[in-house]
């Protein structure tokens, strides 16, 4: 069945998913708009590894915040319009970074592009969520994720191919020509991401002196404290899964890395078949399970008594199983969203949770950091069971509360 045929809403639903999944993935694409030029970065600045690593803190920290802020422009002004301001703040820091001279630039090209980043999980899941049925919500979830994904895998390859052939600064501008792409087919479809008639309705009935009410909610808190808990899990194993691994068991610096690629593309197949199951209700149960799976294989890499053999294995199925949470991790935060508060809060309850992602990425570096440089490589593996097992606990907590 071709799309022309398809009944008007599936058409409407494959619309939007496609618009937002794309513009998903630019975004995960410009959070490694620097990590790449790292090696042409740093001998052009004199910089060290750790003064260019701060440009990460920042890029996280900025967006953390703004992603709290981000969610009440998101409620007050629509989606859209918040989205294409975030990507024409990653046009901008892609030009900025073309006419960087210096470290304080680069500073300013992190924060600049923190603050694209901060608008799209508020918005994303705000039109996701007014805007396809329910019946594909966990299918639109999933390819969420998986555009994500996809923009991360797509940022070394095309950077440094850039800036190998003709530099860095051409690599800065084709990241532009990126954002630009998607500013320009955002507007190109942008009444399919217009908020619908019955929004401004309910926005406009919502009770005064509400707009902070959520922040009351114990289950809102729980969703963020799990967001913080598995993204600090998932920042440690990619910042230090492959150092890990060749000190545990001796592997190479190619095959550890192809360890960590094994990882994301397990997290990858495990959404696809995440959104089916999440379709299937019982969220917090699901995410437990996927979670405890993890877990369990986190411990086992820490023993280091498993083969070399079994190394890929086991990373590609923590991959997986975390990954097939993440669907049903969406859903649970929109449970926790309507169940007191209406979908006129939509972009405040997903701007505050999903800042608890941009804090668990920036805290990563500084809770395991001191391990790693104590050489307690075990124990940094164990640390993301215990951050794993904790996620669970507050997953099941949401389940309760909401």
């Amino acid at each position: 069945m071709t799309t022309a045929t398809l009944p008007a809403p599936q058409r409407s639903d494959i619309e939007v998913i496609s618009v937002i999944g794309f513009v998903h993935g630019v975004s995960h694409f410009f959070h490694l708009l620097l990590p790449p030029l790292f090696p042409w970065l740093m001998p052009e600045f004199g910089l060290s590894f750790t003064a260019i690593g701060t440009t990460m803190t920042v890029f996280f920290v900025v967006s953390g915040i703004g992603q709290a802020s981000a969610g009440f422009l998101v409620d007050r002004f629509g989606a859209a319009r918040v989205l294409g301001g975030g990507i024409a703040c990653f046009a901008l820091a892609g030009v900025l970074l073309y006419f960087a001279n210096g470290y304080p630039m680069l500073i300013a090209v992190a924060a600049l592009a923190g603050l694209g980043n901060s608008v799209f999980h508020p918005a994303d899941f705000t039109v996701l969520n007014r805007h396809v049925s329910q019946a594909r919500l966990g299918h639109a979830f999933s390819a969420h994720g998986l555009s994500g994904n996809l923009g991360w895998a797509a940022a070394p390859i095309f950077l440094t191919g850039l800036a190998t052939a003709y530099g860095w600064r051409t690599a800065a501008l084709g990241a532009s020509a990126m954002a630009i792409a998607a500013l320009a087919l955002l507007f190109w479809r942008r009444d399919a991401l217009t908020d619908p008639v019955e929004h401004h309705t309910e926005k406009a009935s919502e009770p005064a002196g509400t707009t902070f009410a959520f922040l009351s909610s114990r289950a809102v808190w729980l969703c963020f404290l799990f967001f913080l808990l598995i993204t600090a899990a998932f920042g440690t194993i990619q910042n230090f899964a492959s150092p890990i691994l060749q000190a545990l068991y001796g592997l190479s610096i190619t095959t550890a890395a192809f360890a960590l690629s094994t990882y994301l593309v397990g997290g990858a197949v495990g959404i696809i078949l995440g959104g089916f199951l999440a379709q299937k209700g019982e969220h917090d149960h699901l995410i437990a399970g996927a979670l405890g799976v993890a877990a369990l294989l986190a411990i086992l890499l820490a023993a280091g008594v498993m083969p070399s053999w079994s190394i890929l294995p086991l990373m590609a199925g923590i991959g997986f199983c975390t990954g097939t949470a993440g669907p049903s991790r969406d859903l649970l935060v929109r449970r926790a969203a309507t169940a007191r508060f209406g979908k006129a809060a939509y972009g405040r309850v997903y701007g505050f949770v999903y800042s608890g992602l941009d804090l668990g990425l920036a805290m990563a570096p500084v809770i395991f950091g001191g391990l790693m440089d104590a050489r307690h490589f075990s124990e940094v593996l164990v640390g993301i069971a215990i951050l794993q097992v904790l996620a669970i606990f507050s997953a099941l907590r949401v389940g309760k509360a909401i």
